[in-house]
């Protein structure tokens, strides 16, 4: 769990970065940015509910009057409560002197999951205000990850690591994708998790699909399964692929010279960008290291996604390693390391671990072998 001293820091630093970037209120909606800042994790509602974060103000966060008592229960620092009636207006009450008397517009800093509709009630009660993503002033904030929540982003890497080894002790020939996924989810929970968001399991061509959704396809022996699943333990997201290949007990059935040559690729391109992820390195260089090693093996055009996303409170979040993004990584910075190669129609591989920058170097989470999974099945 992240101390409560942690929110109380995090506040004061956004209103320190809203000040320097001249935004008058930051507007935290709900969501995984009211849960960094607050630990509150508030239902989406149609009513309001908004943390204000201002540079020289105490944060106050504005809640349905039938709110207050889950509110106050979930908070993890020390934030004024102000609660509205049905027939209040809370916008206003959001807003309060923010945007009124001033010469300039004022500009107001937005959660980028803030629904449209609140938005605009928003807009239509400050006309002459400018609006701007939360992201730009919180980006920098949530990117670079303390020892608590890297801590927990471990915690929850090596309870996804025991139930990929788990899955691949099998049995796996004979039960569906579906069958397989649903037993992922629940290991998922068993060992600590209390979501399990996601479960992709591509069995024989459908593992050439990078998000392909579990069916009800028969695993067979003679064929490869890339297994991608994660959830969340505390908070904090897991995020492991693993790739497996089925013999049902025969070797004749193993992987074929031209499957062991694609994957070895891949493990290459997996590990020398995994070495690369020093502080300071640009986060398209790399996704560059692994897409190199790929295209000089031939199948560059089969590499068809990012290397890595950033990830935390949410599964997806920045850095992400792509061509393009030339902001250097930091030490802080968790993300994804995931190259890939997919052969539509017949077979692909994948390898995915979660990494850290640290001070010293990059900091892998998983534990789980690397190599490929050659089991019964």
């Amino acid at each position: 769990m992240i101390p409560a001293h942690r929110y109380a820091e995090r506040l004061a630093r956004l209103a320190a970065v809203a000040r320097a970037g001249g935004v008058d209120a930051v507007l935290v909606a709900v969501g995984p940015d009211l849960e960094y800042l607050t630990g509150y994790r508030a239902m989406p509602l149609e009513r309001l509910t908004m943390l204000v974060v201002a540079p020289d103000e105490a944060p106050v966060l504005v809640v349905p009057r039938l709110e207050r008592a889950a509110a106050e229960a979930a908070l993890r620092t020390d934030v004024r409560i102000a609660t509205w009636d049905e027939t209040e207006d809370p916008y206003e009450l959001a807003l309060g002197d923010v945007g009124t008397g001033g010469a300039a517009p004022s500009l107001l800093a937005v959660s980028d999951r803030l629904w449209a509709s609140h938005l605009l009630r928003f807009q239509a009660a400050r006309p002459g205000a400018r609006f701007a993503p939360a992201s730009s002033v919180l980006r920098e904030l949530r990117m670079v990850k303390d020892e608590d929540e890297i801590d927990l982003l471990r915690r929850a890497a090596h309870a996804a690591d025991r139930v990929v080894t788990r899955i691949a002790a099998g049995p796996l020939v004979g039960r569906t994708e579906v069958d397989v996924a649903r037993e992922v989810r629940e290991r998922l929970i068993e060992n600590g998790h209390q979501e399990a968001h996601f479960a992709i399991v591509g069995s024989g061509p459908n593992s050439a699909s990078p998000h392909h959704e579990a069916s009800e396809r028969v695993i067979r022996a003679g064929e490869p399964i890339v297994l991608d699943i994660g959830g969340t333990l505390d908070g904090y997201g897991s995020d492991i692929t693993r790739t497996i290949w089925v013999t049902g007990g025969d070797p004749a059935n193993g992987p074929d010279e031209a499957f062991q040559r694609l994957f070895g690729l891949v493990r290459e391109a997996q590990a020398s960008a995994t070495a690369a992820a020093w502080p300071g390195t640009p986060a398209e260089q790399v996704d560059a290291v692994a897409r190199g090693i790929i295209e000089a093996g031939g199948h560059g055009r089969y590499f068809i996604h990012r290397l890595g996303h950033g990830i935390g409170l949410e599964g997806h979040e920045e850095p992400y390693l792509v061509a393009g993004n030339s902001e250097p990584i930091e030490a802080g910075h968790a993300f994804s390391i995931e190259p890939g190669i997919y052969l539509e129609g017949r077979y692909g591989v994948r390898i995915e671990d979660i990494v850290v920058c640290g001070r010293d170097g990059p900091i892998v989470l998983n534990e789980a072998p690397r190599e490929l999974y050659v089991v019964d099945g």
